[in-house]
């Protein structure tokens, strides 16, 4: 586990802009950007990197929540 996180770490802090919470698309990013030798180890990083931006946008949103402002205050502000 300690590699799996070692090598996602490494690959969101030097391309944060290619990665997302789809896990698919995050398969097809590694193939490009990394030479992994397993299947198995390219699906276990593209999958803590999905999981691990997953998690953060929840906690994000729980913030704003906890903050009292609905997600869509910037629409409301604006009319």
């Amino acid at each position: 586990m300690h590699r799996v996180r070692r090598i996602a770490t490494d690959l969101m802090n030097k391309y944060p802009d290619r990665f997302g919470t789809n896990f698919e698309q995050n398969k097809k990013t590694i193939v490009e950007l990394a030479i992994v030798r397993s299947k198995e180890l390219r699906n276990q990083v593209a999958g803590y990197i999905a999981s691990h931006l997953n998690k953060q946008s929840k906690s994000s949103e729980e913030n704003l929540e906890s903050q009292g402002e609905p997600p869509d205050s910037l629409s409301s502000e604006a009319e």
